[in-house]
Order: C-alpha cells, then sequence, then structure tokens
C-alpha cells in the first residue's frame, strides 16, 4: 500500500501506443511533403538536370562532387520522412531512445540556424542587405528562386518534425525534465561533470569570440575567397552561430552548477539540446565542406576557419554527451527497485 505507481507507469509507458489523432496526421503529412521539393530537386541533379543551376556556376565544375554531395542530401531528408513516421506509429514506440535521439539531434542542430538565419537574412535583405548565391568569382552557384524553396521546406520540416518530436518525448520520457533545478537530487559524477562542463564552456570561446568577430566585419582567419564574397547574409548567419554559442554555454553550465533555484529543468536541457545541435553538426559540416574539392588555393578554408569549425563541432558533441549522461542517470533513478536478495 506504500507503493506509489509512478515508477513502474513511468517504466511501462513507452510500451503503450499513443493515438495518431487528426493534429499529429497532419503535422507528419506536411513533414512528409515539405521534403518533397527538396528531393526531387536533388534527385534532378544527380541525374544531370540544371535546373536552378546557371550555365557558369561553379557547381558544375565539379561533377563527381556534386553526385556524391546531393546523394547525401537525399539520403538526409529521406530520414525526415522516416522520423515523421516513427513519431507517429505505433512501432516508433519500441525504437531504442539512441536510435530516435541521435538522428532527431542532429536534425535539430541543421535545421535550427536555417529556422533562424533564412528569416533574419530576409528580413536584411528588406532594409537593403545583399544576399549570397555566388562563388568566390562572383559566378552564381544557384538561381535565387532555389533558396526560397529549399529553405521554406526546412522550416516546414523544422516546424513540424519538431511539434512531433515533442509530443513524443513528452509522452515517452517527460517524467524526465519534470521538476525544477532546485529539485535535483545530489550526483555522485556531480564534481566530474561540472568540471567537463566548464571545460566545454572554456573551449566554446573560440567559436564564439571568432563568430561574433566574423559577425561584426573582421576578416581575421578568413580566406581570400570568404572576405571577398561577404554579403548580410554571411553577417547575419554568423550573428546565428554567436548567439547558439551562447544558449548551448548557458544550458550546460545552468544544468552542471545546478545552481538552487525555481527555474523549470526543461529549460537548460532544451538549451543544451538544441545549441549542442547546431555547434556540433554544423561544426562537422563545415569540416566536412573544408575537404572537398576547390578550383584555386584562395577557395581552400584558412586554418582559422579550420579550427574554428573543429572546436565548434567538438564542443558540441561534448556537451551533447553531458546531456546524454545527465538523461540516462535519470533513467536509471527513477527504474524502481528490483527485490532485494
Amino acid at each position: 500500500m506504500t507503493q506509489t505507481p509512478t515508477a513502474p507507469a513511468t517504466r511501462t509507458a513507452p510500451a503503450q501506443p499513443a493515438p495518431t489523432g487528426r493534429a499529429r496526421a497532419v503535422l507528419r503529412t506536411l513533414a512528409i511533403a515539405s521534403c518533397l521539393p527538396y528531393i526531387s530537386l536533388k534527385a534532378a541533379w544527380i541525374a544531370g538536370s540544371h535546373v536552378g543551376i546557371p550555365a557558369d556556376s561553379m557547381l558544375l565544375g565539379h561533377r563527381t562532387a556534386m553526385l556524391v554531395a546531393n546523394g547525401a542530401s537525399v539520403l538526409l531528408d529521406c530520414t525526415v520522412v522516416v522520423l515523421a513516421l516513427l513519431l507517429t506509429q505505433a512501432w516508433g514506440r519500441r525504437v531504442p531512445a539512441w536510435l530516435l535521439a541521435v538522428p532527431m539531434w542532429v536534425a535539430t542542430g541543421l535545421l535550427l540556424p536555417i529556422m533562424t538565419g533564412f528569416p533574419l537574412q530576409l528580413l536584411v535583405k528588406a532594409f537593403g542587405g545583399t544576399t549570397a548565391g555566388s562563388g568566390g568569382d562572383g559566378r552564381p552557384f544557384l538561381d535565387e528562386w532555389v533558396f526560397g524553396v529549399v529553405y521554406t521546406g526546412f522550416i516546414v520540416q523544422g516546424l513540424t518534425l519538431g511539434a512531433l518530436f515533442v509530443l513524443y518525448a513528452r509522452e515517452r520520457w517527460g517524467h524526465l525534465w519534470q521538476g525544477t533545478l532546485s529539485d535535483l537530487p545530489p550526483s555522485p559524477t556531480g564534481p566530474a561533470l561540472r568540471v567537463v562542463a566548464v571545460v566545454a564552456a572554456l573551449l566554446a570561446l573560440v567559436p564564439g569570440v571568432v563568430h561574433l568577430l566574423w559577425a561584426t566585419g573582421s576578416t581575421a582567419g578568413l580566406n581570400e575567397t570568404r572576405i571577398a564574397e561577404r554579403t548580410s547574409d554571411f553577417y547575419a548567419l554568423e550573428a546565428v552561430y554567436t548567439v547558439f554559442t551562447a544558449v548551448t554555454v548557458t544550458g550546460v553550465l545552468l544544468l552542471a552548477l545546478r545552481r538552487r533555484g525555481a527555474l523549470a529543468l526543461k529549460v537548460p536541457l532544451t538549451l543544451v539540446w538544441g545549441g549542442s545541435g547546431v555547434l556540433g553538426c554544423w561544426g562537422g559540416y563545415l569540416c566536412l565542406a573544408a575537404l572537398g574539392p576547390v578550383d584555386n588555393i584562395a577557395d581552400r578554408p584558412a586554418a582559422g576557419m579550420q579550427l574554428t569549425y573543429a572546436v565548434q563541432m567538438l564542443v558540441g558533441i561534448l556537451v551533447a554527451t553531458l546531456g546524454a549522461y545527465f538523461f540516462a542517470e535519470r533513467a536509471a533513478a527513477a527504474k524502481p527497485a528490483g527485490p532485494s536478495a
């Protein structure tokens, strides 16, 4: 009679299929439909079409690299379709946590800068700012309409997939982020986690300061091509990276230092999830992009750029690892104790 139903309920909840509902069905349909323009465009390019690509585009000079990049892009966007189905089907409740969390973390990290940066770029353009779309030699590499179609689709993907994930995660793991920071019990690994969090925050100063310098007009660490092709779009995106770096540091320090207060636990966890995803995934993407073919030495990323992207990726992965460990510890504590020997 003294037992409460809380622990057993949280343990068995993942096995209970939640009703899809009309709202989730609509969100799923929108998420899948928003992938079609991007996938269709990429498939056309793989097949040899030049729709949306100007005749003198620098992209046409690297056919093999373009095939590889477009093929990878199609696979990534197809993952959004799979995730939309997983988050709304009964079988999705049986998927291991890591198998869902990892691709959702990647999707969050890749989509958030687009969801925030593209509207900001449009706003800047409305006030007379210059836009991207040209290579370092001044040749346009894509028609401007392509950006509107693709980025609008990405924003819809982010909103719908994010809403579906919140609904899913609240039902399956909602008990893990209930309460406030002051409710967190002492942890035997707390000192170690605090040290790692402080190290991550200090490392984040590297990309944070560099992105801030680039956003405010500095050319330190940039190669000749990037300096020549800077537009208002460039400055807006660098400002977005600066903000997400600050978001990441704020979230991980709040979570690790665990200062007493009434702040809801879901606030630092949300900051850690989104911020680490942006830093880790875009840092990794930019590191991979630096390995691609270039027309001349001026196009190759400078050492300062490569270092910034590498440290950015490291910080994102480190903070995400801390967040995963926190959830694993909370999940273990929430499990009911087994029978005594």
